[in-house]
């Protein structure tokens, strides 16, 4: 057997927690492999709303095994407050949920150093979440993390010393917090973490797929924010692309198989960073008012702008991204007109290259229009119903990116989801 993987080729923020929901019944095993509670998942149905911030989108379905690897960063009293909400509306968590032995901790200190280097930044703030994701895989990378498998191994040492650098840091800058509080709370999530199944989760998955089990592997974030191929500096601090499911689940590359990239009908961004075809209209207010284009996890506006079609070619490369999902089409539905970013043109020369920096102030997106749909598709069943303007659109990207379009979104029920027949 070899794993799926889905993940977003913006930059985040493009449904893939819907979208793990409605493809879980097909899986043995749902494995979230990067990123922290800073990634706000959304997921509705039966009239009920659901944001997931480090646990896997596969928890409603049927009982299926649900994995945090080794890749995530995990804060255990935001894990805490998110476990006992879900266990409180009936799912029995502990039961499915198993947690990698070298998941990294983010500790309340690394929350503070966040806001505080955030703060030093002045004027050129990245644009975080403050949810201390940066500095927890700093350490990770430099050799001073904290996992979880060293609360049975010697902890009490592992965490003081810890804590002690981040404060003499946090001094230094001129920050002297009130820590005991904080401590604490960290401390009783610890304790609660603990009741769970705490795994060596490469040897699981790979067992499982001895086994014959069938592994669908969740991304956070999106491409454009992968810390080597985005949009750096203003990017995410772990690797968002398909090979990031590798080193962040210890699965080998050849056990790769599907490839599912989710974009959206157009395109959005959270925080600071360069966004070629973002919209500073009413047809950008427009698109946020019908998309609801708000953070799951910080309730920040996102910015809006159409689609772009040279970004999105780079993500489909970058992961050898084999069917497309594209989701929130039904927002587009009362548009007169429909554009999309085809081409970039930067100091008079057009290219179809995502460039080294996208933040050069001679950078114009080259635009082509299509006639909009006028037609309300929410409640449509089948691929029969669209719309022939509809149909033209999909055609379009699809011979613009090269893959198929096999899932389309209208609208944020599961039920609202389109399988097209390819």
């Amino acid at each position: 057997m070899k794993v799926d993987v889905l993940l977003g080729l913006q930059w985040g923020d493009e449904g893939k927690g819907k979208v793990v929901d409605v493809l879980t019944p097909r899986y043995d095993v749902v494995a979230r492999f990067q990123g922290g509670p800073n990634a706000g998942h959304t997921l509705e149905f039966e009239g009920k709303k659901y944001v997931l911030r480090s646990i896997p989108s596969g928890i409603f379905q049927h009982g299926q095994v649900n994995i945090i690897g080794n890749g995530v960063v995990l804060d255990p009293v935001l894990f805490q407050e998110e476990a006992e909400a879900l266990e409180k509306s009936g799912i029995a968590l502990k039961q499915i949920l198993k947690i990698s032995k070298k998941v990294h901790l983010i500790m309340p200190t690394h929350r503070l150093l966040d806001a505080a280097n955030e703060k030093a930044k002045g004027g050129a703030k990245i644009g975080t979440t403050g949810k201390g994701i940066g500095p927890t895989y700093t350490d990770k990378v430099s050799r001073n993390g904290l996992r979880l498998g060293d609360v049975f191994h010697n902890f009490e040492n592992k965490y003081t010393a810890a804590r002690d650098k981040h404060l003499a840091t946090l001094k230094a800058m001129g920050e002297t917090p009130d820590y005991a509080e904080l401590e604490k709370r960290w401390l009783t999530a610890i304790e609660y973490i603990k009741g769970y199944d705490i795994v060596d989760s490469e040897y699981l998955i790979n067992s499982m797929l001895a086994e014959g089990k069938s592994v669908l592997c969740e991304g956070a974030q999106g491409t454009l924010l992968d810390v080597d191929f985005g949009s750096y500096p203003f990017v995410t601090s772990s690797n968002t692309i398909c090979a990031g499911a590798c080193s962040g689940l210890g699965v080998a590359p050849n056990k790769i198989g599907e490839v599912f990239g989710i974009f959206k009908a157009y395109c959005t961004r959270v925080g600071s960073g360069p966004f070629p075809t973002e919209l500073f209209d009413e047809t950008g207010k427009r698109i946020r008012d019908l998309g609801h284009e708000y953070g799951a996890v910080t309730g920040r506006e996102r910015r809006c702008g159409w689609i772009d079609l040279v970004a999105l070619r780079y993500s489909i490369m970058i992961n050898g991204v084999t069917q497309l999902i594209m989701m929130k089409s039904d927002v587009l539905d009362g548009f007169d007109e429909i554009k999309a970013c085809v081409a970039y043109k930067i100091n008079g020369q057009e290219t179809k290259q995502f460039p080294f920096s996208v933040e050069e102030d001679n950078l114009e997106p080259v635009y082509v229009s299509f006639p909009g749909w006028k037609t309300d598709m929410t409640e449509f069943k089948n691929e029969s119903e669209f719309p022939q303007e509809f149909n033209n659109y999909i055609k379009f990207l699809e011979n613009e990116l090269g893959t198929p379009i096999t899932i389309v979104s209208i609208g944020p029920d599961r039920e609202q989801t389109i399988i097209r027949n390819k």
